[in-house]
C-alpha cells in the first residue's frame, strides 16, 4: 500500500475546520496577515493558493491576474519574483492592510511550522504551467516540511499538476479538487493516489460520501459559510470543512 493510501486509512491528522486563504474575507487573502488573523481565531489549519513566478519562485495568489488582489496588472506568473514582491496586496481589502505583500510559500511554511499550524496547499497554476507548477510546489513542500510530524495536503483542480506532484514528491498526501463530479473523477483520484476528494459542498450526499470513503479516501468541502450547510456536511460524515467564516465557526 502506498504512503498516501496509508494516511487515508490511518488516523486522519488534519482538523475538521480549515480557514480559507488564511482568514476568509476578514483580511486580504493569501497574505501573512490573513494567516495570523486566522490563527488568532483559533484555527490550526489553513488553505492557500500557490503558483509560480516567471523565474520559478513559488508564491501565494489565487487569480491568474493581478488586478483583483494587488495594485499590479496582467498575469502574475508572467512577472519575476522581484516585481511581484513590490506589489501592494492589502489595500484592495481595507486601509488597515495597506502595504501587505504577496508572500512566498516558504514564508508561510516557516510561520506554520514555527507555530504548529497545518496547511492545505492548493496548486493553482497559471494556465499552461500545470506540470511545472505541480512539480515545483511539491519539491519545495517536501523540502520545507522535511521531518515534520504532519505534512501539508497538496490539492488541485488540475490532474496534470497533481500528477507532477505525485512524481516529484510521492510521499506528500494529495487531494483532487472538483467543482462537479465529472466522468472518471473517482478513478482519477485513485490513479493519483489521493487521500481525499475536495468538492464543492453542495455536491456531497450519502451516496458520494459512501463512494469516496469506500475507496479509502476522505471527503472535504469548500467553501462552507452557512451553519446549516456545515451541520448537513457533518451529519453526512464528511471529514473537513474549508470556510471563510472564521468569525462564525469555532474550530475547537
Amino acid at each position: 500500500m502506498n504512503p498516501a493510501a496509508k494516511l487515508s486509512r490511518a488516523a486522519w491528522p488534519y482538523p475538521r475546520w480549515i480557514a480559507h486563504r488564511g482568514a476568509g474575507k476578514l483580511a486580504p487573502e493569501n497574505t501573512l496577515a490573513a494567516f495570523r488573523l486566522g490563527a488568532a481565531h483559533g484555527y490550526r489549519m489553513f488553505e492557500c493558493d500557490a503558483k509560480l513566478s516567471a523565474d520559478g519562485m513559488v508564491f501565494l495568489m489565487h487569480d491568474a491576474t493581478l488586478e483583483r488582489t494587488t495594485n499590479g496588472q496582467g498575469i502574475g506568473g508572467a512577472l519575476p519574483w522581484h516585481a511581484l514582491s513590490q506589489l501592494d496586496a492589502g489595500s484592495w481589502h481595507s486601509r488597515a492592510f495597506a502595504g501587505e505583500a504577496l508572500p512566498t510559500l516558504e514564508a508561510l511554511a516557516r510561520f506554520c511550522l514555527a507555530n504548529g499550524h497545518l496547511l492545505n496547499i492548493e496548486i493553482k497554476p497559471t494556465p499552461g504551467t500545470e506540470s511545472a507548477t505541480g512539480e515545483a510546489v511539491a519539491r519545495l513542500a517536501a523540502r520545507l516540511w522535511t521531518g515534520a510530524a504532519v505534512p501539508p495536503l497538496l490539492t488541485s483542480f488540475k490532474p496534470d499538476a497533481l500528477a507532477a506532484a505525485q512524481v516529484a514528491a510521492p510521499l506528500l498526501p494529495r487531494g483532487l479538487l472538483v467543482d462537479t463530479f465529472w466522468s472518471g473523477w473517482l478513478e482519477k483520484a485513485l490513479a493519483l493516489d489521493c487521500v481525499a476528494v475536495v468538492a464543492n459542498y453542495a455536491l456531497w450526499d450519502q451516496a458520494t460520501v459512501a463512494q469516496v470513503h469506500g475507496a479509502g479516501m476522505r471527503c472535504l468541502s469548500y467553501t462552507v459559510n452557512d451553519d446549516w450547510a456545515a451541520q448537513h456536511l457533518m451529519a453526512l460524515g464528511t471529514d473537513g470543512i474549508i470556510t471563510d467564516r472564521v468569525d462564525l465557526f469555532s474550530p475547537i
